[in-house]
């Protein structure tokens, strides 16, 4: 019996999917907050969610109460979703939810089944990981892909990685081994600003993916979400000698670096290997 409870098998065009999932390998929840910005942007259409049972670690992943204005209270419980945003250039299918906790074969297995009866043939995946970068300069974004073709038309580093691996890395292999090539971005964040969301890295992941997937969007947003969080950490380090000393010798050691790609490669394979 399957864990999917369909709410709707909507006709897509061209369409391509999207899949992010908090938890492992979501440093400042960037790359789950790049997906939500994009469903937020346009009318999306939740089409099926994944039953928790089977999945989640309810001890790990609690339930959340609200209570609404008349004083009834619910209870949402951590799941995963699929919804379709209808694009004029394509149909996006974006997969939002909580890292599973079990049966991850079983998860796995449905959710490519569900992608392939969607007609999906590409899919990018996103993820987040703590780097030794300065929160001044540009978001690095690296990339790796079950297709050598997808990685060349790109621009795209090659993942060397080897080591313990997340649900992205498990749907990544997946997706290629159902005919669906799949690109993973990974943001770096920087590792002394992780323990909060990171919009800079939201915005980097949001621009990358509307390049790929080949639809326009109005960053202004985003612009704007950015600018506000670097002048707030702007004025916190004004404040410490010692953490702006850091930062600069962060700038240096990125401005002197000549293999600073192959470096971004290996750094974030230690933080999956270290998570």
């Amino acid at each position: 019996m399957s864990a999917f409870e369909w709410i709707a098998r909507p006709k897509l065009r061209d369409p391509i999917a999207l899949l992010a999932f908090s938890g492992w390998g979501d440093a400042g929840d960037a790359s789950s907050d790049a997906a939500r910005f994009l469903v937020s942007e346009f009318e999306a259409e939740t089409i099926g969610r994944f039953d928790s049972d089977p999945f989640i670690d309810f001890q790990v992943n609690r339930p959340v109460v609200s209570v609404d204005s008349d004083g009834v209270r619910s209870i949402k419980w951590p799941t995963t979703e699929i919804l379709v945003v209808h694009l004029p250039e394509r149909d996006v299918v974006a997969v939002i939810g909580e890292e599973p906790n079990f049966n991850w074969k079983r998860f796995v297995s449905e959710l490519c089944s569900i992608l392939v009866e969607l007609g999906v043939d590409k899919a990018i995946s996103l993820g987040a990981f703590v780097g030794q970068v300065a929160h001044t300069v540009p978001v690095p974004v690296v990339g790796s892909s079950s297709s050598p073709r997808m990685i060349a038309d790109h621009g795209l580093l090659p993942s060397r990685y080897e080591g313990p691996t997340g649900i992205v890395g498990v749907v990544t292999q997946a997706l290629g081994n159902h005919g669906i090539d799949c690109i993973s971005l990974w943001a770096a964040v920087p590792h002394y600003l992780s323990n909060q969301p990171y919009p800079p890295a939201v915005e980097a992941l949001v621009r990358k993916v509307s390049e790929i997937a080949e639809f326009s969007l109005d960053y202004d947003r985003l612009r704007r979400r950015s600018a506000a969080f670097r002048r707030r950490i702007e004025a916190a380090i004004d404040e410490s000698d010692e953490l702006a000393d850091y930062v600069r010798q962060l700038e240096i050691e990125g401005m002197d670096d000549e293999d600073s790609g192959e470096d971004l490669v290996d750094e974030i394979e230690r933080y999956l290997r270290d998570i």
